[in-house]
């Protein structure tokens, strides 16, 4: 591999022209015909024999060229990268060939490369944080929680639907008169005011008694994963079987003794309430700064920052949340189908989110650079122990997966933070 030219062609964009050698590519002529000659047909010789020579012979000695430099592409940019010492950012990649034959070919690649950023005032940051202080407001709002988890849903027959309940209804939907597919369920129970229907649907069993046969009236979401309903109007033939009601129990001694096991009387309970909601709200206030710290630092970095990193942090998010799902047995497809959502409306949904988090990565990435925060070696160690805690491997194993550099960059972000949290005006 050689590097012929190098080209800064925008503020994160460079261009690199690259040579392959002949032998490389020889090589890799000679893989690839070995790949696919099994799959060849050739008059005289039986399926996947055919030389190489007489290949070439009939379909040109080129046939095998596309595939070669695809193969061998991707190592030929990471090492150019490597001598270059540039930092690049996934993006799509276009290649350009300039020339090829058998003794090798030359091509340009256009590549993303890590923004340049600068931070001011990122020191002495003043923040407002939501109080630690444990009233007896707070304690009531926890017990009532607590009430809530105890309760028990109850059929109720005097009066009709209201928000919370659970409705167990029949229903049917109809587009222009004709029932439509998945649109149909019997004795469902829905929560009124879960969200768990169209919006509007739900609303509109609110005052509706037992034993009540009523349409429903709804336009589905723009963007509803059936094309042929999205943005339609529907009318859903609706039964009204239950109406269920959520009791809650009385709070007394003996309501105590059930939800604690440390408390006797409702004085002993409101008093552990407030022991346990003194740690809880003391989380919840550094949880706080945290996050109006990152808040503040994502507003203060300055750099023109290339999109892809925006949406490769969306498509690592959905990644996550699809992993998620598997784990509650559901999978991101179905997931959509449920909610009516589409991918794009789930990426135009984290993108705020992911471009904050890259602003903050970026602008605690330049405050250490800027501090000359450079992790020890036992630092690094640490790190690397807690993911083979976590995710209960080897520590060398995990060593062999991640690059020590990698964990050097977030344990000198987490320093960077810290410092950041030190020096910040806290109200």
């Amino acid at each position: 591999m050689e590097i012929k030219n190098m080209n800064k062609i925008d503020t994160n964009k460079v261009e690199l022209e690259i040579a392959v050698d002949g032998a490389t590519f020889k090589k890799a002529i000679e893989k690839v015909y070995r790949q696919q000659v099994k799959n060849i047909n050739i008059p005289g010789f039986r399926k996947g024999k055919a030389p190489r020579a007489v290949v070439e012979k009939m379909y040109g000695k080129e046939v095998f060229y596309e595939d070669a430099m695809r193969e061998v592409y991707p190592e030929a940019v990471e090492e150019a990268v490597n001598e270059k010492n540039l930092r690049t950012v996934p993006d799509k990649v276009n290649l350009d060939v300039v020339e090829v034959s058998e003794d090798g070919f030359t091509f340009k690649v256009q590549l993303t490369t890590y923004p340049e950023v600068t931070i001011d005032g990122y020191k002495g940051i003043e923040i407002e944080a939501v109080s630690d202080e444990v009233t007896e407001e707070k304690i009531n709002e926890e017990i009532e929680k607590a009430r809530k988890r105890a309760s028990s849903l109850e059929t109720i027959t005097d009066r009709a639907v209201e928000k919370d309940d659970t409705a167990v209804i029949d229903f049917e939907g109809f587009k222009d008169g004709e029932a439509f597919e998945g649109g149909k369920g019997e004795m469902y129970s829905l929560v009124i005011g879960s969200g768990s229907f169209i919006p509007g649907f739900e609303d509109q069993i609110i005052g509706h008694n037992t034993g009540d046969e009523f349409d429903v009236n709804v336009t589905f979401p723009e963007e509803y994963q059936v094309p042929e309903l999205a943005g339609a109007p529907a009318v859903f033939k609706v039964k009204l079987h239950e109406i269920k009601a959520r009791i809650l129990p009385e709070l007394n001694d003996e309501f105590v003794q059930d939800v604690s096991a440390d408390s006797q009387t409702v004085e002993e309970y409101k008093a552990e309430v407030a022991k346990d909601l003194e740690e809880d709200l003391k989380k919840a206030r550094e949880n706080d700064i945290s996050n109006k710290l990152a808040d503040a630092l994502a507003e203060k970095v300055e750099g023109e920052i290339p999109q892809a990193m925006f949406d490769n942090r969306v498509t690592d998010m959905l990644k996550d949340m699809e992993m998620r799902l598997r784990q509650q047995g559901l999978d991101l497809q179905t997931y959509m189908q449920y909610t009516g959502m589409t991918e794009d409306v789930l990426r135009e949904q984290y993108a705020e989110t992911a471009e904050k988090q890259v602003k903050l990565r970026l602008a605690l990435e330049k405050i250490a650079e800027i501090e000359n925060v450079d992790p020890t070696e036992e630092e690094t160690n640490e790190e690397f122990q807690k993911l083979a805690d976590m995710y209960k491997m080897d520590l060398e194993k995990v060593k062999s997966i991640i690059p020590a550099e990698d964990i050097k960059k977030d344990v000198a972000v987490d320093k960077a933070m810290k410092l950041v949290k030190e020096t910040a005006v806290i109200k």
